[in-house]
């Protein structure tokens, strides 16, 4: 009997010793920030010093990508580890790709989320912001995994106020299921996530967590605190990446202030390349939100872990926020769904600087709404669709070197036909699986929908 409680004492401290070792997360998720919008990644125009300090201590990803070029098709992939396509997050359904007021599609019940899957391996699990994967009650985060949510469901301009002309019910801010305001003052919302997510931070120190910051701004229409309004470079979008930058730096004080910033994974990207036409800066990258160019998936990410994640360092490694689902299960000690085909890829060995650690994607698919456009492999991009272009199609495949041509600037198609062929079959498969405009993948997984929607303003 002593010797079988000498080895349970010995098997539970183990078990106690991998937990310690469990970082807690937080995502700080903005929304149409741009590649260059940030000083990390070049930005002159703003003052971002908290995310300046964030990547002297921590790993910029520079070829690092998210899977639409809009909201809704990105938080779907960060929150299920999988092309939009493949979870039916694509389109809502009703002829636009982003979900509006009302929608009745929304993400569905038998996917296993990030928050459900981190709750399963004994994390708590909070939101913070903006979700835009549905806003019929089963949608809903804490109705897939968060226990708790605080935020504006969706876009911004998603109400009375920004879009009188547009039949948009009162933009609400609610609190778990329940609508707690119409029409908040959108001045003071960063702010508030803000405090929110201090809350959090200090109500679950003492445990693993995982926070998700979805910051509302800077999409349109830009709205900042008084402390901030007026006061950048770059008119009222810089006043908001101003603001989040500071929103930033009370985080990292919060964490060291409760004793936990060495044992917190914080990452920071953008939902969507930039909205160039509201103020964003994507150089040197061509295009911006909306588009299959470089300027529209390809956005700054930077990673902080003190003691882990090896300071001041940056990977030119491909990764995607898809990765973050497998990378998140590996670090805790979940599970990654071993049922269905979940498109993320443990990227750990990259995050931590690991001598030789490589991308494990051998291709990156450009999506516009369930059209395959472009693949990448290695340095090699070729666009088969250009969206918004007047036509679809090029005339002939467009080549990109994009470690000799950031900016797509120089079609070599022509000259490497071998490499063309590869590509293209590249996206053939993907069309197999995942499914290409009206030919259906053969691991396509549909959305849910609900009968007779309604808005969180109208009475159910």
């Amino acid at each position: 009997m002593k010797t079988l409680a000498l080895l349970l004492a010995s098997a539970l401290s183990a078990v106690a010793a991998v937990a310690a070792e469990r970082p807690n997360f937080i995502v700080i998720f903005c929304d149409d920030l741009g590649y260059a919008d940030i000083g990390p990644f070049g930005s002159t125009l703003h003052r971002t010093p908290n995310l300046d300090r964030m990547a002297e201590e921590g790993r910029r990803f520079t070829d690092f990508y998210v899977t639409s070029g809009v909201c809704t098709p990105s938080r779907s992939s960060l929150m299920t580890g999988c092309y939009p396509r493949r979870v039916g997050l694509h389109e809502n359904g009703q002829g636009g790709w982003v979900l509006f007021p009302g929608n009745r599609r929304g993400i569905a019940a038998n996917e296993i989320t990030m928050p459900e899957m981190l709750k399963a391996a004994g994390y708590a699990c909070h939101m913070v912001g903006k979700w835009h994967l549905g806003d019929q009650p089963p949608f809903l985060p804490t109705r897939n995994g968060f226990d708790s949510y605080f935020g504006i469901p969706f876009s911004n301009d998603m109400g009375e106020t920004d879009r009188p002309r547009k039949p948009y019910p009162p933009l609400p801010l609610i609190r778990d299921g329940e609508v707690i305001e119409e029409e908040p003052d959108q001045r003071t919302i960063t702010k508030r996530y803000t405090e929110e997510a201090l809350r959090v931070i200090a109500e679950n120190s003492d445990r693993p967590f995982f926070l998700y910051l979805p910051h509302t701004m800077p999409h349109w229409p830009q709205y900042s605190s008084e402390a901030f309004a007026g006061k950048s470079k770059n008119g009222k979008w810089g006043d908001t990446v101003e603001e989040i930058d500071w929103s930033c730096g009370e985080i990292f004080k919060a964490l060291k202030e409760h004793g936990i910033d060495g044992k917190t994974l914080v990452v920071f990207l953008s939902d969507n390349g930039g909205a160039i036409n509201h103020g964003a800066k994507n150089t040197p990258l061509r295009g911006g939100k909306g588009s299959t160019w470089e300027g529209g998936h390809r956005v700054p990410f930077v990673a902080r872990w003190p003691g882990k994640v090896p300071a001041g360092t940056e990977t030119n490694a491909l990764a995607t926020s898809m990765d973050l689902y497998a990378t998140f299960a590996k670090l805790a000690g979940g599970e990654v769904p071993g049922d269905r085909v979940v498109d993320g890829r443990d990227v750990t060995d990259l995050l931590l600087g690991a001598e030789g650690a490589a991308s494990p994607h051998e291709a990156y698919y450009y999506y516009y709404r369930g059209d395959l456009c472009a693949v990448r492999s290695g340095k090699w991009k070729l666009h088969v669709q250009i969206p918004r272009a007047g036509k679809d199609a090029p005339a002939t495949p467009l080549l990109f070197d994009l470690e000799a041509d950031i900016a797509e600037e120089n079609n070599v198609a022509e000259g490497n036909p071998e490499v063309v062929a590869r590509l293209e079959a590249l996206l053939e498969m993907a069309r197999e699986d995942i499914g290409d405009g009206d030919r259906r993948g053969a691991n396509e997984r549909p959305a849910d929908e609900v009968e007779d929607p309604k808005t969180l303003t109208q009475k159910r």
